[in-house]
C-alpha cells in the first residue's frame, strides 16, 4: 500500500535553481544553425540561419516575412532560441522577439528580428560536448551570397546599437 501511494504522488518539478544559466551569451561559429520556438499557443519550432549575436543579451535574426513563425512572435512575442554550435555551445535563450526592420535592407522578402534575451539555459554536460552543431551542405550558391548579405545586414545594425 504504501509503494501504491508513492506511484501516484506527482513527480517532483525543477527549480530555476537546479538548472545552469549563464551571465552572458557565449560566441557561436557564423555557420550555426538554430531553432527558434514560438507559440499560437501550442509550441512550434523552426531552423534559422545563422543567427547574430549582438551583444550580452541580444541576438539578431533574419526571417522570411511569410513565415508563420514571423507572425506569432508579433502576436506572442515570448520566444526561445536554441543554439547548437561548434566549441561546445549549448543553449537555450529565452526571452522576448521584436521587428526592428521590415524589410531588411537589401532583403525586401525578409525582415530583422531582435531577441532580448532574459534568459540563457546553459545545456553542455559534462559527458558529452557539441563538435560542430547542426551542417548542412550549400546546393545553391545564389541563396548562400544572400545569407551573406543578410547576416551582414545584422551585424552592421548590431554594431550600431553597440
Amino acid at each position: 500500500m504504501v509503494a501504491d501511494a508513492r506511484e501516484r504522488q506527482e513527480p517532483s518539478t525543477v527549480t530555476e535553481q537546479d538548472h545552469p544559466e549563464l551571465d552572458v551569451l557565449p560566441d557561436w561559429p557564423l555557420d550555426t544553425i538554430a531553432v527558434l520556438v514560438t507559440t499560437d499557443p501550442a509550441p512550434h519550432a523552426i531552423p534559422v540561419s545563422w543567427p547574430v549575436r549582438a551583444g550580452d543579451h541580444r541576438i539578431l535574426l533574419s526571417l522570411k516575412s511569410d513565415r508563420g513563425s514571423l507572425a506569432r512572435l508579433r502576436e506572442r512575442p515570448e520566444v526561445a532560441l536554441l543554439i547548437l554550435g561548434g566549441g561546445n555551445v549549448a543553449l537555450c535563450a529565452r526571452g522576448k522577439a521584436r521587428v526592428i526592420a521590415d524589410p531588411m535592407p537589401g532583403a525586401d522578402d525578409y525582415v530583422a528580428v531582435e531577441l532580448t534575451v532574459e534568459v540563457i539555459d546553459d545545456h553542455r554536460q559534462s559527458a558529452f560536448a557539441v563538435a560542430t552543431g547542426i551542417q548542412r551542405t550549400v546546393l545553391d550558391g545564389t541563396e548562400l551570397r544572400y545569407l551573406e548579405k543578410r547576416v551582414a545586414a545584422l551585424e552592421a545594425m548590431a554594431a550600431d546599437r553597440n
